[in-house]
């Protein structure tokens, strides 16, 4: 593994990118230092493969970037209506960057629905690419356009670039054997190529791409690239297209070391793959597939090499249930879900807090209630993950705040659920888990050890002298039982959701017992050594603190940024660990007049923090299934500041 920042001529994963194609005359070329690009068509236009090979390039060419996929929850929403529009936004930068931006400044719109659903998103003066071809009267008309808004001024206050796009991609592979509507569904590639040309990006990467996606179909593959060839030769050649741009790769951004692009779903899948490596542990999945986690079975199922067992169950209910079976095997065990799954699953997490295992649960949250929104994101699984279990079952709360630090975050839960022996809650969302970043790959001698003893023999002396194994004996420190492996002689023991007795695990009904051992679960929950949260406030002048958690971390510090920039004094802190709460967490509150906590629900961190430390913390909130938009929240926070 190299330790240097990949240069623009290398991948991420060191393969060298090919000459980009020259120019047959001179053009404009503009600098510029950041660019924010939607693509958005109909849910069966390609816009998300169209947006990850734009993103992958432009992680490849070493840039700063962030993304936010948008689609709909249908397979396959009705054509050319606005809820089948699927949109993938892409922000990257010479610079540091931290969210997929507020704006635009180019939109591709591969159909009218495409563009009523995205212009009121779009600032005046950005510029907007249109399928031409896909304004027909049928078309508009089903999205209300009563006159075409490309001739009736609508767009004036716009660089519009009227391209017919699926006529120039039928003309351009008319070579193959292809019936038209095979041909037209390569546009989104012509698109691509387009924008490739106009922001320099690499191109022998995607070619390679679909020369792989498409090995078993090399016509089709062949159809592909010589689409995406036709877009950049269009983008060189037309007259409407008179200027490209180019954004430097963000040199200075990033620490030495390799990077790759990464989402947060396919960091979370590593990071468990690093924790079951560095605890030496088997990693069993049991889950069952549920929008946004899906990916992470998908991820995990291919990687047996590591010792990696996935089993897709029946339901959510036989997926925790095989995994903690296999946490009671010697596994480290996993479970993913959204928050109906967590729902379904509360029994058997219950379960683990009374046989006090460890289990990682991962909800990669999204908005609810019920079904609710599966492919929109919401932070509002908080209080369900604190509380949503019958009687006194306390469990540890761990959140991700980048799609990057999802490795961590994993590694950071599965530390915590090996060494106290608890099941431990880990809350990312729909944001983090699509959303993509890059990633510094860490060296293994940076990863913690997370090894553990499993119990050998006997561990308690009787008073007659004989030697027996008691399972709920526990460590002085940390409070953890011993984990026994089944078929370990000696160490025979019960299991089971009824109340154990202190020491010998048998079952009691006696109420000091139960008094005793609801109070030791919760002080072993309450015991776990966390870090203390660190505040950003340079100036040491600030009156109010911005405090969040989980995916909003991004807005939040652009947002403060912006502030700061202005001549504003604010300070900002950010949660991992919701439960327990970092110890300092307290005197921190209590340093400021005024707190600020923006979350993706109604107020759940603020409902926390106010019980606890009675701090009359001031909630800002959103719930509309999209992120927070930076200048958004710093019009909240300067209305706080000045209030």
């Amino acid at each position: 593994m190299t330790s240097q920042v990949s240069s623009p001529a290398e991948h991420a994963d060191g393969a060298v990118v090919g000459e980009q194609r020259k120019p047959a005359r001179a053009k404009e070329t503009r600098r510029l230092d950041r660019v924010i690009i939607r693509f958005a068509g109909d849910s069966g236009d390609g816009m998300q493969l169209t947006g990850d090979r734009f993103t992958s390039e432009t992680a490849s060419f070493g840039n700063d970037l962030s993304t936010l996929p948008n689609f709909p929850a249908e397979i396959r929403a009705p054509a050319g209506t606005l809820p089948g529009v699927s949109s993938f936004q892409l922000h990257f930068a010479d610079h540091d960057i931290l969210t997929p931006g507020d704006a635009p400044n180019v939109l591709v719109a591969m159909n009218p629905a495409a563009l009523k659903a995205n212009i009121g998103d779009v600032p005046r003066g950005a510029e907007i690419i249109v399928n031409t071809d896909e304004f027909t009267k049928r078309a508009m008309a089903k999205v209300g356009y009563a006159a075409s808004p490309l001739e009736d001024g609508s767009l004036d206050g716009y660089a519009v670039h009227p391209v017919p796009l699926t006529t120039m991609t039928v003309e351009a592979l008319k070579e193959f054997e292809l019936s038209r509507k095979e041909a037209e569904r390569s546009k989104n590639m012509f698109a691509l190529g387009l924008l490739s040309w106009m922001y320099h990006r690499p191109t022998e990467g995607t070619e390679k791409f679909l020369q792989t996606k498409f090995a078993k179909k090399p016509e089709i593959a062949a159809a592909n690239i010589a689409a995406f060839r036709a877009g950049w030769n269009f983008g060189e050649t037309t007259e409407d297209f008179a200027v490209s741009y180019e954004v430097a790769p963000a040199t200075k951004t990033f620490p030495t070391g390799t990077y790759r692009n990464i989402s947060g779903n396919l960091a979370l899948s590593y990071g468990l793959i690093a924790a079951s490596k560095q605890a030496d542990l088997p990693l069993y999945l049991g889950s069952y597939p549920i929008t946004p986690a899906s990916d992470i079975l998908h991820e995990l199922s291919k990687h047996k090499n590591f010792g990696v067992r996935t089993f897709q169950a029946e339901d959510e209910i036989a997926g925790i249930g095989a995994a903690l079976g296999a946490a009671f095997g010697g596994s480290l065990a996993v479970t993913t879900t959204s928050g109906p799954g967590v729902a379904l699953k509360s029994e058997t997490i219950g379960l683990a807090v009374s046989l006090e295992l460890p289990l990682l649960v991962i909800d990669i949250q999204r908005g609810g209630p019920s079904t609710g929104l599966p492919t929109k994101t919401e932070q509002a699984d908080l209080l369900q993950a604190m509380y949503g279990r019958n009687g006194e079952a306390p469990v540890p709360v761990v959140a991700p705040c980048t799609p990057a630090d999802c490795f961590d975050a994993a590694l950071e839960a599965a530390r915590i659920a090996l060494a106290y022996r608890t099941p431990v809650l880990l809350l990312s969302d729909g944001y983090l888990a699509n959303g993509s970043e890059p990633w510094r790959i860490p060296e293994v001698d940076e990863l913690p050890d997370l090894r553990v003893q499993f119990a050998q023999g006997p561990n308690h002396t009787l008073d007659d002298g004989t030697e027996v194994f008691w399972p709920y004996k526990r460590d002085p420190q940390t409070l953890a039982r011993p984990w026994a492996i089944p078929g370990t002689p000696g160490l025979e023991h019960r299991i089971g959701g009824i109340e154990k007795q202190d020491g010998t695990g048998n079952i009691s009904y006696d109420p000091a017992n139960h008094d005793f051992m609801v109070r030791t679960r919760q002080a072993k929950i309450d015991g776990i050594d966390v870090p203390d949260i660190e505040v950003d406030a340079p100036s040491g002048e600030a009156n109010t603190l911005v405090l969040g958690w989980g995916s909003t971390y991004g807005p939040i510090t652009a947002a403060v940024r912006r502030l700061r920039a202005a001549g504003e004094n604010i300070a900002q802190a950010h949660l991992r660990h919701l439960n327990p709460f970092p110890r300092n967490l307290g005197a921190v509150l209590g340093r400021y007049e005024k707190v600020v906590i923006p979350e993706m629900n109604l107020g759940q961190l603020a409902t926390l923090v106010r019980a606890k430390y009675l701090v009359d913390a001031h909630s800002y909130n959103q719930v509309n299934g999209m992120p927070f938009k930076a200048e958004q929240l710093a019009t909240a926070l300067k209305e706080a500041i000045d209030g």
